[in-house]
């Protein structure tokens, strides 16, 4: 089995992607079996007599797949001359953990050259692009403002309108894309994990969202990229996508992608939230929680996911999500603030709940909400809704803006 299959299964006794055990959805609109949901890069009539004697470089990970097999595995045997790949957080072939620094290698499978765009550079050069002909994005993403595949998508459009690249992208459906949500970044917050003055939950696919940042002049001195879009066939934002391939090694289960917009917030918190084991983002604790909850868990070391969690070896006590109906999600069409405001309630020392001094995450509250306010207004008791009611107009406005660039309305 190769890496980036190994990579697709969940470890230890959780439930794989695929699993619908954990995604009580109230009334999503599904495919139908006759007319499938298609990717852009299963839909190879489209793009390759495109890429027929071209040299191309593309920019994917393990989520970069035809059926099972990988994509550039795939085009690679169809004959496609392949002449750089560049690799994300995590790696080509995804062997990196959260964070880790990703050196320049050669792929063992392929022997073509992999340029890293996570380790002493975040964007191609023009040394890189040079025997390119057309670059190629063909990664998962999963619609939030601090994942951060669509900073790397922004560079590479970046160095593509800088070297006269034209970007071919293969676009893949948003699992949140039903959700637009969240306060929208302030831009005097802009960090590695929120660049664009977008809301949490943006609610567009990667290929919209190249559309976008192109429209609203997002790259440097407001470079316009050569553009190509290939969509997602058969495909709506609202309907419940499963993804076939994790996206990253603690996005590990349908369950943790759906409830992430919500409980990422974490990261800005004195709570671990599931790293360290194999439930993250669907499992939140702290052993000052002890008197509080009932459900307790333990965060060991683990190699390619975390390898120093929060509370490591300490027991943590709090929520268990994992069976949390995500379809009440989809019902209120909002991200859940309820846990947050509910496990600061119950924290005995409220002056540290937001104190990430512990922990090697980057990332304070303000930087994930994107919200300077978001942190007073958490200890001042505001209820959800008082909140959520703050995010306007700035949301309504971005709600508008958005429109221009859907290719699934």
């Amino acid at each position: 089995m190769k890496s980036y299959y190994a990579w697709a299964v969940l470890l230890g006794t959780g439930l794989a992607l695929g699993s619908t055990a954990t995604a009580k959805y109230s009334a999503p609109l599904h495919a139908s079996k006759s007319r499938p949901i298609l990717t852009a890069a299963d839909q190879t009539e489209r793009y390759l007599p495109y890429l027929t004697n071209k040299r191309v470089g593309i920019l994917a990970n393990p989520t970069t797949i035809i059926g099972s097999q990988h994509l550039v595995d795939s085009l690679v045997t169809r004959g496609i001359r392949i002449v750089k790949i560049f690799g994300p957080e995590h790696g080509f072939r995804g062997n990196a953990s959260n964070g880790a620094k990703v050196a320049d290698e050669k792929d063992p499978a392929t022997g073509i050259d992999i340029i890293s765009l996570y380790g002493k550079k975040r964007k191609p050069s023009a040394q890189d692009l040079a025997n390119v002909d057309v670059m190629v994005f063909d990664i998962q993403d999963v619609g939030c403002r601090f994942y951060t595949y669509i900073n790397v998508l922004r560079d590479v459009m970046e160095a593509c309108a800088e070297n006269d690249k034209e970007l071919l992208i293969l676009d893949r459906p948003n699992p949140n894309g039903y959700l637009v949500d969240g306060p929208v970044l302030d831009m005097r917050l802009k960090s590695g994990i929120g660049q664009f003055p977008v809301p949490i939950a943006h609610g567009m696919t990667v290929g919209e969202f190249a559309r976008m940042i192109n429209g609203e002049g997002w790259l440097a001195d407001k470079k316009q990229c050569r553009l190509r879009v290939i969509p997602v066939k058969n495909y709506r934002h609202e309907m419940a996508y499963t993804l076939p391939v994790k996206p990253s090694p603690n996005l590990n289960t349908q369950q943790s992608i759906l409830l992430y917009p919500s409980t990422c917030l974490f990261e800005g918190t004195a709570l671990n939230h599931g790293r360290g084991t194999y439930f993250p983002f669907t499992i939140l604790g702290s052993p000052a929680l002890k008197n509080s909850y009932s459900y307790s868990y333990t965060p060991v070391s683990l190699p390619g996911m975390s390898e120093a969690p929060l509370y490591m070896n300490e027991v943590c006590y709090g929520l268990d999500l994992r069976t949390y109906d995500v379809g009440q999600l989809r019902k209120t069409q909002r991200i859940n603030l309820d846990w947050m405001l509910q496990l600061y309630q119950a924290y005995p020392d409220k002056a540290r709940f937001f104190d990430r001094t512990q922990s090697k995450q980057i990332g304070s509250i303000d930087g994930l909400a994107g919200d300077a306010n978001f942190k007073a207004q958490v200890m001042a008791g505001k209820s959800a809704a008082e909140i959520q009611a703050s995010w306007e107009p700035a949301l309504s406005h971005y709600k508008a803006m958005r429109k221009k660039y859907l290719l699934y309305p």
